[in-house]
């Protein structure tokens, strides 16, 4: 079964990271307690937030919740994984911005959507399958395979 997270207000950057890492990862601003443990339940969603009285009502409530630890997303991350063993994968990378999955396309079909320069400069794009947007495997990357792995190596105490 896919591992699927429903973020409080207080994440939206962690929202982001945890799509980058191939997970299906809602976030949600103004929504009510009640509202996010009924989603949770209804979607089989694991509720991440900080908010110790949500964490608690969605326990009592039989909603699957983690209380994140850390102080900057790389240590929340690295939290998240070591409590649920799960891993960090950029490779099955989600659409940041909204979630949606990410297909592989021929540069050729996308000549008239990218910049010159990076059409001329890259060979692999994914497109999302939900917003449209494209992306590829620029500068950005490397960026993100280092956080991505110091996340995956980073010592918690949990």
């Amino acid at each position: 079964m896919e591992t699927k997270f429903l973020l409080d207000s207080m994440f939206g950057s962690l929202a982001r990271w945890l799509r980058i890492c191939g997970y299906n990862a809602e976030y949600i601003k103004n929504i009510q307690d009640d509202e996010i443990i009924q989603k949770s339940l209804a979607e089989k969603r694991i509720i991440l937030t900080r908010d110790k009285l949500l964490y608690k009502k969605a326990i009592k409530a039989g909603a699957h919740a983690l209380q994140i630890e850390g102080g900057n997303d790389v240590e929340r991350l690295s939290f998240i994984s070591k409590k649920l063993g799960i891993s960090l994968e950029p490779e099955q990378s989600r659409c940041p911005v909204c979630g949606g999955i990410l297909k592989y396309t021929e540069k050729d079909f996308l000549k008239d959507r990218i910049p010159k320069m990076t059409y001329e400069h890259y060979n692999d794009f994914w497109v999302c399958d939900s917003c449209g947007k494209i992306y590829w495997k620029g500068s950005h990357w490397n960026n993100i395979l280092k956080m991505v792995n110091e996340a995956s190596t980073i010592r918690t105490d949990i």
